[in-house]
């Protein structure tokens, strides 16, 4: 068991680590911005010297292209944000399916199994999850000597209690007793 975890863990860093060294898309902002520059220069060279062109027009120019490649800067950014996000996303994942299943072991569960020749049918199978395992990136409980994926897990309760913690669809069972009725013969005390 402790092997399996250790790999699930490994498994996570690997993921960060091919997170970390992801190379930037590649968007040729370089050879754009050399090449405005060098058709600004050619522009200025081959001009008519007897109507120069406005600054005005070359500063609006410079502004608009400064203002492109900064988007184009923020953008690179927020899709590095991005991904950085959606490999965190997947390690919280991860990591929330490892808790749950460790937190299985000692619980009593119900487990439906659908039988493979007819859908619509369903085998139930109770006992008390006695090892966990991660097998194929996904938890897997022991009950009754046999491994069972948790995404068949319908119900969870602590060993020896007949009310679940827990059922299929993530909702907690109500418990219908009632109260005792209030015993009158309790006096409180006099201040």
């Amino acid at each position: 068991m402790a092997t399996s975890v250790a790999s699930q863990v490994t498994a996570m860093k690997n993921q960060t680590a091919f997170a970390n060294t992801h190379q930037p898309r590649t968007t040729g902002m370089k050879n754009d911005k050399n090449m405005f520059l060098t058709l600004m220069l050619k522009q200025l060279e081959n001009q008519d010297p007897t109507e120069p062109t406005d600054n005005t027009q070359w500063l609006s120019q410079l502004a608009q292209y400064s203002s492109l490649e900064q988007m184009s800067e923020m953008n690179a950014g927020l899709q590095n944000c991005a991904d950085f996000l959606s490999v965190m996303y997947q390690d919280m994942v991860i990591g929330s399916e490892i808790s749950q299943t460790l937190s299985m072991i000692g619980k009593d569960v119900t487990i439906q199994i659908p039988d493979e020749n007819d859908p619509t049918k369903k085998t139930t199978i109770t006992g008390t999850v006695s090892e966990v395992s991660f097998e194929d990136g996904t938890g897997k409980v022991k009950v009754n000597g046999e491994y069972y994926s948790i995404s068949n897990v319908i119900s969870i309760r602590e060993h020896g209690e007949t009310t679940p913690v827990a059922q299929g669809d993530g909702t907690v069972p109500q418990d219908n007793t009632t109260p005792p009725p209030p015993d009158d013969n309790i006096t409180s005390p006099v201040a």
